[in-house]
């Protein structure tokens, strides 16, 4: 009766062992979704925010007004960015309708609704990143909180010790495992840390305030208009 008591027991708390570290572990892994969840989402307004880079690059027309953009804005053609800087294309985004007596003056309203547009974007993709980069910070510290308390191979040595029966150690804690055979299970287990630069989720741009380059890029835009008339007659069609 007693060794039936102890062996009850024993049975309970391997379980309540197991069962705490599925539980945590199914917690955390949900976490690790919940935070791919969010990347995933991130990188879709970052392009979305690249397509509004694009198209206000589109409108200089030409390289050497392109670069003066990037230069007004401080912005450097590589990476991520660079790739919606260089490209020059304007697809896949809302036509903007400029209304003006002139040409020129619907283009120059056409670039500053273009970069005031850009600016929004990317302003809400800048707060949505800093989430991002909180949201990862805290999974680390849970991920380094659970193998702190859950040490898998302490787990399993914890166990065989409350057992007396050799056939139950080796059927159920796995008494016959070999010592490659632990650590790769530990590696098998093992939850790597997330990161936001291994997801490739791009900086934001930390672009001037609409109103603060007002002056400077209408200037570019009658710039480019006098430049090439033609050209910009094609795009205002």
């Amino acid at each position: 009766m007693d060794d039936d008591l102890v062996s009850s027991l024993t049975r309970q708390v391997k379980e309540e062992v197991v069962e705490n570290y599925l539980l945590e572990r199914r917690l955390l892994e949900l976490q690790i979704e919940h935070f791919n969840s969010l990347a995933g989402s991130a990188i879709k307004h970052a392009q979305a925010a690249g397509l509004r880079l694009a198209r206000i690059s589109g409108l200089m027309i030409e390289p050497a007004m392109r670069q003066r953009l990037d230069a007004m804005l401080g912005l450097e053609v590589c990476g991520f960015w660079g790739a919606y800087l260089t490209s020059g294309f304007m697809g896949h985004v809302r036509f903007i309708r400029a209304r003006a007596l002139t040409k020129n003056a619907k283009f120059r309203k056409l670039v500053l609704e273009c970069y005031s547009r850009l600016h929004s974007r990317m302003s809400r993709y800048e707060k949505e990143y800093a989430h991002i980069v909180d949201e990862c910070s805290a999974v680390n510290r849970n991920i380094v909180a659970f193998q702190k308390n859950f040490d898998l191979l302490c787990i399993i040595n914890f166990l065989k010790r409350l057992d007396t029966a050799g056939l139950e150690r080796k059927k159920i804690l796995g008494e016959n495992f070999t010592a490659q055979e632990m650590s790769a299970l530990d590696q098998s287990l093992y939850i790597s840390p997330v990161s936001v630069e291994k997801l490739d989720i791009p900086l934001p741009l930390h672009l001037p305030a609409s109103d603060a380059i007002r002056g400077k890029l209408s200037n570019l835009a009658d710039e480019v208009f006098f430049r090439y008339p033609e050209k910009v007659r094609e795009i205002l069609l």
